[in-house]
C-alpha cells in the first residue's frame, strides 16, 4: 500500500474549519505536543485531521487504559496535562480506570472520546455509550458538545478546569457529525467560558496569622504533606524546605507528595500511613500542632479515625474547600494554593518574635529515639535477593543520575517507597488513592516521552505489570528506553501477606502457577530481557540494565514470602504498628503446587 503524501489543511481567512480540525488547532493552542491515543470509527474525522499537524505528536499505545496511564505519567513528570483520545464504546469504556486514577490522585488530564452521530445518540447504535453519564461521577468535569460553534470554548475550558485548582481529569465527548461540522474557530483568549471558575489560590490572612501563632505555640509539631505541594509547582516545594527549616518542625509525607521535601534532609522522617516510617507514624500521633499540607486524611493515612493524632490541634491547607474538614476535624482550615499560603505563612513567621530552638529538642530527642528502632530493617541474605535489597542497590547504582521512578501496586510499590530516596518533586509518579495495577508500565513511556535523555524505571511486580505488558510495543515503537524492575515472587504479594497476617494463613488464589518467561518475552517483543537470582550478580546485572540503550525488562527473582513492614493493620492507631521482627519467621519455603506457605 503507497501512503498518499500528506495535504495541508484547508484554510479560510475567516479561520473556517471542520470539527476535528478545531480539536487539534485548539489542541496546540494549548501547548499539547504528546497526545496518546487508539484510532476508532467515531474519531477517524480527528485522526485524519491529526495527519496534517506536525506539531502533535501521537503516540499510538496498545490499549486505551495505557493511554490514560501514559498521560498521567507525561503530567506528573512535567507538570502539564496529560491529553487522551479514543473513540466511543469501549474506547471510552477503557479508558475509565485511568481517569478514575487522575481523580484521585489530582493529575490534570484532558480526555477526548469520539461518539456516535447527534441523530443516534439514544438508538443503542454501534459502540454507542453514555460517556457523560458514564463519567460524571469520575472526573472533575465532562461535556457532551452536540454543535461545532461550541467546540473551540468546550476545548479551551476543559483545559483551564483541567489545571486549575485541585488538578482533575476533564472528558469531552464529541459526536462524528459534530467533528465533519464545519464552524469559525476561536483561540484561547478569544473565547468566552460560561463557567466562572476561579479557584482561591490566596489564603485568608487572619487563619495565617492563626495558623502561625499555633506552630509557634507547638512543642512537638509536624508537617504532613501531600501531593498538592507538588501539584502547586517548584515554587511550593521550595516554600516548604523554608517553612520547615524556619520553625524546626520535622516533615512527613503521603506516598504522592515523595520528592516535595528531600529525603537527605535531617528534617525528613519519611512516609507516613500504613507501611509509612516507624519514627513518622508515631510523630503523627504523639505531636501536638499537624501542619496538613496538600493532603487529605486519606484512610492509609489516618488509620483508625478516632485514634488519628489524639492530643493534637490540626492546620489544612488545601485548595480543595470540600476537603477541609471532610474526613478529619481541623482547628484552622485554610483554603488556598499551598504555595501561596506557605509564601505568606513564611512571611507572618518572620514577622513574630524568634523562637529558640531549644523548645522542640525534647521532640527531636524523642524522634532520634524513634529513628534509632530502625523500622525498615530486614533480614538479609547471601543466598537470596531480599525485594528490599534490591530496591537499595537500584537507588545506589543510579544516584548522581536523571532518575524518574514509576511503579506498579502491591508490595513492590511500597518497598520503592520506603527505599528509594527522591530529594526533587516531579521524579516519584505511582498511583496511590485508586491502587490500580497496571499503571507503572504506560506511565514510564509517558515520562520517557516527556524526558528523552532521563532513566525512567518502573519498579514493578510479576502480577501487577501484566495488566498492561502490551505497552511495552509502544515503548518500542517509539524507541523510549523504559526499564522495567520486576520484583518476582511469584505471588501477588500483598493479597498473600494480608492473607497470612489477617486471613488465618489461608492462601486463596493469590499465588500466580503460571508466569511467562519475562526474558523470552522481552525478547519477542523486541526489547531486551534480563535475569538476576542471586544478590552477588545483582549489581552487575542492575549496571547492564541502565546502560542498555532500549527497553529492559528486569526479571529479578526475589524471596517469595518477605512481608512489606512495618505495618499498620487496618482500623489500628498509628503508635500501634507491627514491626518486621514481631512476625512469626515463617521461611521462603513454597510448595510445588504454590498454594501455601510452609
Amino acid at each position: 500500500m503507497t501512503l498518499q503524501s500528506p495535504k495541508a489543511p484547508t484554510e479560510t481567512a475567516a479561520e473556517t474549519m471542520t470539527g476535528a480540525e478545531m480539536v487539534v488547532r485548539a489542541l496546540v493552542d494549548q501547548g499539547v505536543t504528546h497526545l496518546f491515543g487508539y484510532p476508532g470509527g467515531a474519531v477517524l474525522p480527528i485522526y485524519d485531521a491529526l495527519f496534517h499537524e506536525p506539531r502533535l505528536q501521537h503516540v499510538l499505545v496498545r490499549h486505551e487504559q495505557g493511554a490514560t496511564h501514559a498521560a498521567e505519567g507525561y503530567a506528573r513528570s512535567t507538570g502539564k496535562p496529560g491529553v487522551v483520545l479514543v473513540t466511543s464504546g469501549p474506547g471510552a469504556t477503557n479508558a475509565i480506570t485511568g481517569i478514575v486514577d487522575a481523580l484521585m490522585d489530582s493529575i490534570p488530564m484532558v480526555v477526548i472520546t469520539g461518539q456516535v452521530p447527534t441523530h443516534l445518540i439514544g438508538s443503542d447504535a454501534f459502540q454507542e455509550a453514555d460517556t457523560v453519564g458514564i463519567t460524571r461521577s469520575c472526573t472533575k468535569h465532562n461535556y457532551l458538545v452536540k454543535k461545532v460553534e461550541d467546540l473551540p470554548r468546550v476545548i479551551h475550558e476543559a483545559f483551564h478546569i483541567a489545571t486549575s485548582g485541585r488538578p482533575g481529569p476533564v472528558v469531552i465527548d464529541i459526536p462524528k457529525d459534530v467533528q465533519f461540522g464545519r464552524g469559525a474557530y476561536q483561540g484561547p483568549a478569544a473565547v468566552k467560558p460560561l463557567h466562572a471558575y476561579a479557584p482561591r489560590v490566596k489564603g485568608d490572612a487572619a487563619r495565617i496569622r492563626e495558623a502561625v501563632e499555633l506552630i509557634a505555640g507547638a512543642k512537638r509539631p509536624i508537617l504532613y504533606t501531600g501531593g498538592g505541594v507538588i501539584n502547586s509547582g517548584p515554587e511550593a516545594s521550595a516554600a516548604l524546605r523554608e517553612f520547615a527549616a524556619l520553625t524546626g518542625a520535622p516533615v512527613t509525607s503521603t506516598l504522592m507528595g515523595l520528592g516535595a521535601f528531600p529525603a537527605n534532609d535531617p528534617a525528613w522522617l519519611g512516609m507516613v500511613g500504613m507501611h509509612g516510617a516507624f519514627e513518622a507514624n508515631h510523630a503523627m500521633h504523639d505531636c501536638d500542632v499537624m501542619i496538613c499540607v496538600g493532603a487529605r486524611f486519606d484512610d492509609r493515612v489516618t488509620g483508625r479515625l478516632d485514634a488519628f493524632s489524639p492530643g493534637s490541634k490540626k492546620i489544612h491547607i488545601d485548595i480543595d474547600p470540600s476537603s477541609i474538614n471532610k474526613n478529619v476535624r481541623v482547628d484552622v482550615g485554610i483554603v488556598g494554593d499551598v504555595g501561596h499560603v506557605l509564601a505568606d505563612m513564611i512571611e507572618a513567621w518572620k514577622a513574630r518574635p524568634r523562637r529558640e530552638a531549644e523548645v522542640l529538642a525534647p521532640w527531636w530527642r524523642q524522634i532520634e529515639a524513634w529513628r534509632a528502632r530502625k523500622g525498615f530493617s530486614y533480614r538479609g541474605s547471601d543466598t537470596i535477593i531480599k525485594p528490599q535489597y534490591a530496591i537499595e542497590r537500584l537507588y545506589a547504582l543510579t544516584r548522581g543520575r536523571d532518575v524518574y521512578i514509576t511503579t506498579e501496586v502491591g508490595q513492590h510499590q511500597m518497598w520503592a517507597a520506603q527505599f528509594f530516596h527522591f530529594n526533587e518533586p516531579n521524579h516519584w509518579m505511582t498511583s496511590g488513592g485508586l491502587g490500580t495495577m497496571g499503571y507503572g508500565l504506560p506511565a514510564a513511556v509517558g515520562v520517557q516521552l516527556a524526558h528523552p535523555e532521563a532513566l525512567v524505571i518502573d519498579i514493578a511486580g510479576e502480577a501487577s505489570v501484566q495488566m498492561t505488558m502490551q505497552e511495552i510495543s509502544t515503548a518500542i515503537q517509539y524507541q523510549a528506553p523504559i526499564k522495567v524492575f520486576i520484583l518476582n515472587n511469584e505471588w501477588m504479594g500483598m493479597v498473600r501477606q494480608w492473607q497470612q497476617l489477617l486471613h488465618g494463613e489461608r492462601y486463596s488464589h493469590s499465588y500466580s502457577e503460571s508466569l511467562p518467561d519475562f526474558v523470552k518475552l522481552a525478547e519477542a517483543y523486541g526489547a531486551v530481557g534480563i535475569r538476576a537470582e542471586t544478590p552477588a550478580e545483582l549489581d552487575a546485572k542492575i549496571l547492564e540494565m541502565i546502560d542498555c540503550p532500549r527497553p529492559v525488562i528486569f526479571d529479578c527473582r526475589v524471596e517469595k514470602a518477605e512481608n512489606c513492614l512495618p505495618m499498620i493493620p487496618s482500623g489500628k492507631a498509628h503508635n500501634e504498628m507491627i514491626l518486621a521482627e514481631e512476625v512469626e519467621d515463617i521461611g521462603s519455603v513454597i510448595d510445588e503446587a504454590g498454594k501455601r506457605l510452609v
